[in-house]
């Protein structure tokens, strides 16, 4: 059996059959790319470059690497619970195998994201273009499974926008990359905290397993612990273990009471536009008007809203005026007062504050 919050070091395609069916909430994944590298690449001032040319990046061939992955990602879509999530990274060597693999084993993609480097390696030999970004595939377990996404914690991080597939975070470098005394890194594709962060914020909760099965030097393992999340790693280097577990040493658990997740709209209290109405917040007779005040319409005493010969709720009217097959009316409507308009959904969020508190 293995346990929580441990390090266990051997080959993944062997521990991972330790794990019972159904008993982790996400796995993250950053597999060996098969990068296929023959090689020593230098820079223009002659200086090697630091490239993977590790033996466990190595495969004899294609369909040898298609069957090392096949392995692993069966195992572990047996380990996941219903719902669960995959997160699994690549470059262009692997990504689109790997993603064949995944969708031939029933799981669902739901997103793939661009994570621009910010600070690329550029390309010394000036033969191709600069590669500043690798790919991330979001995944569940099956088309209609109930997965755990936090969309407001994600747009809250995001300045109150909807957070995008095209992430711009930089490579590790500075204090963050772990480095030996001859100043050579210490793995050579150590990935930034700040994009494990993202992915556990937006699909895992506190107390959730997060499974790593090439854990590398730790910091799925260390973002986990921050988060107050469980974790297991498995890795085969000794060399990587150590530098994971002195990271994990220095690595204090957040508060529970900042860890909160933000409810999404769909999550809080339903406040019918009606009982706005009923209440004296927004009036019989009160105007609503888009945000360019183009189309104004008055509200009934029913809740409903009538602008020419067009009449109905917020979403009908606001639907029909567009020609559009459907309207979020919180979104598209604004209430008219004295001092200028203030957006629905604003002041369905005002009274639905007061009224739960």
């Amino acid at each position: 059996m293995i346990k929580k919050n441990s390090i266990i070091k051997g080959d993944c395609l062997e521990l991972l059959k330790k794990i019972p069916d159904k008993s982790v909430d996400l796995v993250f994944a950053d597999p060996p790319y098969n990068l296929q590298l023959k090689d020593t690449l230098y820079r223009p001032d002659q200086t090697a470059v630091e490239a993977v040319t590790n033996d466990w990046d190595k495969f004899d061939t294609y369909k040898a690497y298609d069957e090392f992955c096949l392995k692993w990602l069966r195992e572990c879509k047996r380990v996941l619970k219903d719902g669960g999530a995959l997160w699994v990274i690549g470059s262009y060597h692997n990504i689109l195998r790997l993603g064949t693999s995944i969708q031939n084993l029933g799981f669902w993609i739901l997103n793939d994201i661009i994570w621009h480097k910010t600070n690329p390696m550029p390309n010394f030999r000036g033969t191709r273009f600069t590669n500043a970004h690798e790919t991330l595939l979001w995944c569940t377990t099956s088309r209609k499974a109930k997965y755990t996404f936090h969309y407001q914690n994600l747009k809250e991080l995001n300045e109150g926008k909807q957070m995008r597939s095209d992430w711009h975070i930089p490579i590790c470098a500075g204090k963050e990359r772990l480095r030996e005394k001859n100043n050579q890194r210490s793995h050579p594709t150590q990935k930034p905290e700040a994009l494990l962060y993202r992915i556990l914020v937006s699909s895992s909760n506190i107390g959730d397993t997060i499974l790593d099965p090439f854990l590398g030097s730790g910091t799925t393992a260390v973002i986990a612990k921050k988060l107050q999340r469980n974790f297991i790693g498995f890795e085969q280097d000794k060399d990587y273990i150590k530098l994971a577990k002195k990271r994990l040493k220095d690595v204090k658990p957040l508060d529970s009471e900042i860890l909160t997740i933000s409810k999404s709209r769909k999550d809080l209290p339903k406040v019918p536009f009606g009982e706005l109405v009923e209440q004296g917040i927004i009036p019989p007779g009160a105007v609503l008007t888009d945000k360019k005040e183009l189309y104004k319409a008055k509200v009934a005493i029913d809740g409903s809203i009538k602008i020419s010969n067009i009449s109905g709720s917020i979403h009908q009217v606001g639907a029909k005026i567009q020609n559009l097959p459907s309207c979020n009316g919180w979104d598209f409507w604004h209430f008219k007062e004295k001092n200028g308009s203030i957006l629905l959904d604003e002041v369905r969020s005002q009274y639905r504050t007061k009224k739960l508190n």
